[in-house]
């Protein structure tokens, strides 16, 4: 597995070696934690291997014998990627070929892609299905638009057989901290944890399509597991949820920031061919997920403090350039 030490990555280990797999994680730490992975240290069917996929080869001897790929491997946030695109497209795109070229040398049973839901940008129909128009916003979604893109071309060339996971907005324990203005869960979490406000953007009524991170792992083992190959999946709650609805599950004092340009205002997946092809369907609620991370808020305590003056500072090349583009 790749990027096993990151936020969902670390939880597809959980799963896999509850289920008796022996995993071999490569990561380059440049996201991931080991501390994610701190409660299997003694676990003697846990490999980790500190390296960049970009440096894989076709005959990369940490895939020998290998039977199932997971590549959760990347680099994720958006302002970071309008910045520095060239960074997002040597690890998203140049790490996927990479790794899609090693596990074809090693010729292994599945590969399951980690795509993003972003590829659908502002998406046009809600729910959104996998035939949707393709229309990244920013660096970050086209890069990773285009490794799904590789990985559904070498299963067609080279027939390795190869899923890929469109994600909606995952949440859960471990849920990453660092980043311009990251994923809504770390900041708000570690806003509350220091009794300071949430920093809502907008006026909070936008929606997004949460989907608890155990529930996705699952999908991503059923779909490595499926006789089912070359095929691209939804993965969302199908069931999306408000900012506010967040807020009022969290508890605590809000502050608003200006909506930023680019940003769909609802997040809606369409599940139903994950539900008839992989027998997969979400199980934990929303109200579920949130009162779980609450009470593994300590995990936040050293996340990055976001107020209204750091958002505007951090945001700023969002909006100089996602901001007035001709439709």
């Amino acid at each position: 597995m790749t990027g096993g030490a990151g936020f969902i990555g670390s939880h597809m280990v959980d799963l896999l070696l509850d289920r008796g797999f022996e995993v071999r994680v490569i990561d380059n730490l440049a996201t991931g934690r080991l501390a994610n992975l701190e409660h299997h240290a003694k676990n003697p069917r846990l490999a980790f291997h500190q390296a960049d996929v970009c440096d894989l080869t076709a005959d990369s001897p940490v895939f020998k014998g290998v039977e199932l790929v997971f590549h959760f491997a990347g680099i994720g946030d958006i302002v970071p990627s309008i910045e520095r695109p060239l960074d997002y497209m040597r690890a998203n795109v140049t790490g996927t070929l990479a790794v899609l070229e090693a596990a074809r040398g090693a010729a292994v049973g599945k590969l399951v892609y980690a795509a993003s839901s972003s590829c659908y940008g502002i998406a046009r129909e809600l729910p959104t299905t996998e035939t949707a128009p393709i229309q990244p916003e920013y660096p970050y979604a086209l890069s990773k638009w285009l490794g799904e893109c590789a990985a559904l071309h070498w299963a067609h060339v080279y027939r390795l057989p190869v899923n890929s996971i469109r994600m909606f907005n995952v949440y859960g324990p471990r849920v990453r901290t660092t980043g311009v203005y990251g994923a809504v869960f770390g900041v708000f979490l570690a806003q509350k944890i220091q009794d300071r406000p949430f920093t809502v953007v907008g006026d909070g009524t936008q929606t997004r399509d949460f989907v608890f991170v155990t529930d996705v792992a699952r999908a991503f083992l059923l779909a490595a597991e499926s006789a089912v190959s070359g095929q691209v999946f939804n993965v969302g709650a199908g069931n999306p949820q408000s900012i506010n609805r967040l807020v009022e599950l969290l508890g605590g004092p809000v502050v608003h920031v200006p909506a930023r340009p680019g940003e769909p205002a609802s997040t809606w997946a369409d599940i139903r061919k994950a539900q008839r092809d992989l027998g997969w369907k979400p199980v934990v609620s929303f109200a579920e997920g949130v009162a779980l991370m609450l009470r593994q808020i300590d995990y936040w305590k050293d996340a990055p403090l976001w107020t209204p003056e750091t958002i505007t500072v951090a945001t700023q090349p969002w909006f100089r350039y996602l901001s007035d583009r001709p439709a």
